[in-house]
C-alpha cells in the first residue's frame, strides 16, 4: 500500500519530480562517468609506465639504482637466473638488459639518450617497443650493427632509416666506447620524451662494445596474473642476497604513479561528496516544498487517526522510489558514455606536453571498477534518504489543528 501511494504521489506533481530526478541522474552520471575516466587515467599512467622499461618487477645489483654507471651492472647472474627458473610462475616473462647512459651524434647533431642493449625476442614480449616500430623493421640477433631511435630522435637529428648513428659512451676501463650502427628502425612511444630519450642495439652489440662481457644491467620481469603478485616479489627478496642484488617492484620504480593511486580514492569520495552536496540541496528544497502543498492532505490524514511513524514512512518511501529512478536513469547513461568512449577514447593530443609530463597516456580510455560504482550508488542513495528526513519529520510533527489551519 505504501509503495502504491508513493507511487502516485511522485506523480501528482510531474515538473516536480522531473528536477529531482533530473538531479538525480545528472549527479549519478557524473560519479559513474567522471569516476570512470579518473580510474582511466590511473590504469593509462600504469599501463604506460609498466611497458615504458619497466616491468612488474627489476633486479639489480647493488648500488645500481642510487647510480647507474657501468661498474654497477651484474657481471655474474647465475644466481638470478636460477632463481627465476625455480621462481616465476607460468606465463612470466622476463628478459636481460644492458642499460647506460651515452651520447649519440652524426655528422650535425649530438645528444644525450640511454643506449638499452636488449635480446629482441625477449625484450618484445616485456615492453613496448616489439609493437613500436613505425618505419623500418625491428632488431634481430644477427644484424650486430643495427639500431632503432624514436620518431622524435629522427627529426631531431635530421636523419632517416639505414643512415648511420654513433654511441659513446664509458666501458669498463673507465675508457671513452664508440661505435657506429645503422639505423634499421623508428619506434613511436606514448611519450615524445621516451622517442628522444631511448635507443636500442642489440644486447651482443653493447656488451661487445662497452667490454662488459655477458655482463648486464638489470632483468626486467612480467607477470601474467596482473600487476599485484607480492609472493613473487617476496620469494625473489629471499632466494637473491642482499649484499649483491636489488628487487624493486613497479611501485617503487614508478612513484608518481604509485601517489596517484594512493590519492585517487580519497578524490574520489571528495568528489562524490561534492556532487552529493549540490544535489542533496535540491532535493531538500523540492521535498520541503512538497511536503507544505500536502500539509492540509497529512492534517487529514492525522485527524484520521495516523499515527506520525506513518507519515513519515510515506515520504520517505516517496524520496526511496525518486532515488532508484534516478540511480537506474544516470547508471544507464554513465555506461552509455563509458560504452561510447571505450573505442575511441579521449584525444589529449592537443595537450600532449601537459599530459605528457604527468606521465598521462595521449589518450584517455575510461575504466570502471565495481567499487567505484558502488560507493557512488549507495552514496546516492544512503545520504539521499538522509537529507529526506527532514522534511519527512517536519511533516510528521505537525498537529491536525496547524496542518487543518494552514493556506
Amino acid at each position: 500500500m505504501y509503495l502504491q501511494l508513493a507511487w502516485r504521489n511522485i506523480w501528482r506533481n510531474p515538473r516536480r519530480t522531473a528536477v529531482i530526478l533530473t538531479a538525480v541522474v545528472i549527479g549519478v552520471w557524473s560519479m559513474i562517468f567522471l569516476g570512470a575516466l579518473m580510474r582511466g587515467i590511473a590504469v593509462g599512467m600504469v599501463k604506460n609506465g609498466i611497458d615504458t622499461l619497466t616491468g612488474h618487477i627489476q633486479i639489480h645489483h647493488k648500488g645500481y639504482r642510487d647510480d647507474p654507471a657501468i661498474e654497477n651492472s651484474m657481471l655474474d647472474h647465475r644466481a638470478v637466473d636460477r632463481a627465476l627458473s625455480a621462481i616465476l610462475p607460468p606465463g612470466a616473462q622476463w628478459a636481460r638488459r644492458v642499460r647506460v647512459n651515452a651520447i649519440a651524434n652524426n655528422a650535425r647533431h649530438s645528444s644525450g639518450v640511454t643506449l638499452v642493449g636488449i635480446d629482441p625476442p625477449a625484450e618484445a614480449g616485456i615492453s613496448f617497443i616489439g609493437a613500436a616500430v613505425s618505419n623500418g623493421s625491428y632488431l634481430s640477433q644477427e644484424d650486430s650493427n643495427g639500431i632503432l631511435i624514436g620518431q622524435a630522435l629522427l627529426e631531431k637529428f635530421e636523419t632517416r632509416v639505414g643512415r648511420k648513428l654513433v654511441l659513446m659512451s664509458q666501458d669498463t676501463g673507465q675508457e671513452i666506447a664508440s661505435r657506429a650502427f645503422r639505423i634499421v628502425g623508428v619506434f613511436r612511444a606514448e611519450m615524445e620524451s621516451i622517442e628522444k630519450q631511448f635507443v636500442f642495439v642489440p644486447q651482443s652489440a653493447a656488451q661487445k662494445m662497452l667490454k662488459l662481457g655477458n655482463g648486464i644491467s638489470e632483468i626486467a620481469i612480467l607477470l601474467s596474473d596482473g600487476y599485484e603478485n607480492r609472493d613473487v616479489y617476496q620469494k625473489l627478496k629471499a632466494a637473491l642476497p642482499a649484499d649483491q642484488f636489488e628487487i624493486h617492484s613497479w611501485r617503487e620504480l614508478l612513484p608518481f604513479q604509485t601517489a596517484y593511486l594512493k590519492i585517487l580514492d580519497g578524490f574520489m569520495w571528495f568528489w562524490f561528496l561534492v556532487v552529493f552536496v549540490a544535489m542533496g540541496f535540491g532535493i531538500v528544497n523540492t521535498t520541503i516544498l512538497a511536503v507544505f502543498e500536502r500539509l492540509r492532505e497529512f492534517g487529514l490524514m492525522k485527524a484520521l487517526v495516523m499515527k506520525p511513524w506513518w507519515i513519515l514512512r510515506e515520504v520517505l518511501v516517496e524520496s526511496f522510489l525518486l532515488l532508484v529512478c534516478g540511480l537506474i536513469a544516470g547508471n544507464l547513461l554513465g555506461f552509455l558514455s563509458i560504452f561510447a568512449l571505450s573505442g575511441s577514447g579521449i584525444d589529449l593530443s592537443a595537450l600532449a606536453a601537459g599530459a605528457e609530463y604527468a606521465g598521462m597516456a595521449r589518450i584517455i580510455y575510461p575504466s570502471v571498477a565495481f567499487k567505484d560504482v558502488l560507493v557512488a550508488n549507495l552514496t546516492v542513495l544512503l545520504l539521499g534518504l538522509l537529507v529526506s528526513l527532514y522534511p519527512a519529520i517536519k511533516a510528521s510533527r505537525f498537529t491536525p489543528v496547524q496542518a487543518l489551519a494552514h493556506t
